[in-house]
């Protein structure tokens, strides 16, 4: 069979990737990636088989991951994993006395880089929940720089950062940023056994790959660093794309680490009043640009015919979306907070495995419409729950929406006193941590 039969999936991964990502997460992409050419996408891996999934959504063309080996041998997903073009790698972990094939898959990956492919790779190696990068393999660097011996190419090194606080919950928040290319001309030519060429290359890698993540500490000093990045960005009114936010939480975890070492005692205070407004803005359910935006009538009254439209429209859309699909949206909750499957996984199981069910559940329901109503039901029904699916959760989201609006309109509009005492401590608060950024910077 030729390789193009057996990676049928591939010239679709994108497309597909996007419209799954999508559905499951409030999804936003940043960076621009290269459109065609060798590339080489290095990513963190907080999330399982779903990192693949968004990366591919984030580079919008097709793209061949290396993917562990006993991936391949799992019912299902090991078809799919093939049908994805992905390349197997042989973990010590996994089965020491397969490792040496491994030098068959870095040609496999010179092979699809020569021939123009684009490749993703997690030198992280395992997929974890670790609040910061953990220590890089070298089979990126080894990969670059045996391609570039061997095969006389030279191709951009890209990172791409996957930033999801809860990556494990349904439609919470997901960005992928696209970084720079990392800069390794100078070592082009030198081969992949220079043990000082491979250590320099992964360590400008890790450097890439920090400029578009998220690395503190503790999961603690993360949420923190998140809630001060919003204050000082609301009250400065910055630009709140993906791209610029995580660069600002960057330069905070790194400004944290710095004074974590010269002035301890100061950072806890001031973290102990971030906790504490941030406290308080959870209890009232708004963030810190909700401040601003109180609403004058002309906004009021779009509101409230939104969510009367909602109201009368969605509602009935809502209710029997979720009547009908409650049997496998239950089910995969369920099955994906099993106690056996880890935190990084349950993203997987949930969209993976909400997919097989809600397909098959729409078949299902598809069959007994046959048998019961008779074939032009059943063609309706295959046909019409997708779109009621998707409207379901259309619906829902703008529910969400409308119920936040209300709360922020509720409690800032018609409590000014609690408002005007929020924004002054948004405000102190906002000036605390430009004066800790001034006082961190070895320029100053």
């Amino acid at each position: 069979m030729s390789d193009r039969r057996r990676t049928w999936l591939l010239p679709a991964l994108a497309p597909l990737c996007s419209a799954a990502v999508r559905v499951f997460y409030r999804f936003k992409t940043h960076g621009t990636p290269p459109a065609e050419g060798p590339v080489l996408f290095v990513a963190n891996h907080p999330n399982s088989i779903v990192d693949a999934i968004v990366v591919a959504a984030s580079v919008g063309r097709p793209i061949r991951f290396l993917a562990k080996a006993t991936l391949f041998d799992e019912p299902g997903v090991g078809s799919l994993v093939r049908a994805g073009g992905a390349i197997p790698v042989y973990r010590r972990q996994d089965d020491p006395a397969l490792t040496d094939r491994n030098a068959r898959v870095f040609e496999a990956v010179h092979e699809a880089l020569a021939a123009g492919d684009a490749v993703g790779i997690f030198p992280e190696g395992l997929s974890h929940s670790e609040p910061s990068l953990t220590k890089l393999r070298t089979g990126a660097a080894r990969i670059s720089l045996g391609a570039s011996e061997r095969r006389g190419i030279h191709f951009p090194i890209v990172p791409v950062g996957i930033v999801a606080r809860e990556k494990q919950t349904f439609r919470s928040p997901c960005a992928a940023v696209v970084g720079k290319p990392v800069s390794w001309d100078d070592l082009t030519g030198r081969p992949e056994s220079d043990v000082e060429a491979v250590r320099e290359l992964t360590d400008r890698i890790e450097l890439g790959l920090r400029a578009v993540t998220i690395n503190v500490e503790n999961l603690e000093d993360r949420r923190i660093v998140e809630c001060a990045e919003a204050i000082y960005a609301s009250e400065q009114g910055l630009d709140r794309s993906p791209g610029e936010r995580v660069r600002r939480l960057r330069d905070a975890s790194e400004t944290l680490a710095r004074l974590r070492d010269t002035d301890p005692d100061r950072v806890e205070r001031l973290f102990a009043d971030v906790e504490s407004f941030a406290w308080t803005l959870d209890v009232l359910g708004v963030r810190p640009a909700d401040l601003d935006r109180t609403g004058g009538l002309h906004s009021t009254v779009g509101w409230f015919l939104r969510v009367f439209g909602l109201l009368f429209v969605g509602g009935p859309i809502a209710a029997a979306g979720v009547l009908v699909f409650f049997i496998p949206y239950r089910l995969t909750d369920w099955i994906a907070t099993r106690p056996q499957i880890r935190l990084e996984r349950q993203s997987t199981w949930k969209l993976l495995g909400g997919a097989v069910l809600y397909i098959g559940w729409i078949v299902l329901l598809s069959v007994l419409a046959a048998v019961i109503l008779g074939p032009k039901w059943a063609i309706a029904a295959a046909v019409g729950l997708p779109i009621l699916a998707l409207a379901t959760q259309f619906v829902r989201d703008r529910w969400r929406q409308a119920r936040v609006q209300a709360r922020r309109y509720l409690l800032l509009r018609r409590k000014g006193r609690v408002r005007e005492r929020l924004l002054e401590q948004r405000a102190r608060l906002a000036g605390s941590l430009e004066q800790l950024r001034r006082d961190a910077d070895p320029a100053n």
